[in-house]
């Protein structure tokens, strides 16, 4: 799967990806839990898009790196799309050949 192929609303999004650029990391405390999100540009040879990183993804992964995202999904939040790992997804980092 490629970004070019992605919508709002997917589930189970297999796709390998390059983290071109990181946002500022935000501090939350919801429910009584806190913890870290941050968003990130990513891109492949179709196009770029916004990867959202949760709690220990945001200090995991870093700009330069290349991932596959495994079972991950896509939502649109205030209007623009994201991809998300999830709870249900996992990521590796991908290794130069």
């Amino acid at each position: 799967m490629f970004i070019s192929d992605l919508q709002p609303g997917m589930n189970r999004v297999i796709i390998d990806l390059e983290i071109v650029e990181k946002g500022p990391i935000r501090e939350f405390n919801k429910f009584g839990k806190s913890g870290k999100v941050c968003e990130c540009k990513v891109k492949d040879k179709t196009g770029e898009y916004t990867l959202v990183l949760w709690n220990d993804e945001v200090d995991q992964i870093n700009v330069g790196d290349k991932i596959r995202i495994i079972n991950g999904y896509t939502k649109r939040y205030q209007g623009e799309p994201q991809l998300n790992i999830g709870q249900y997804g996992k990521y590796e980092i991908l290794k130069d050949d």
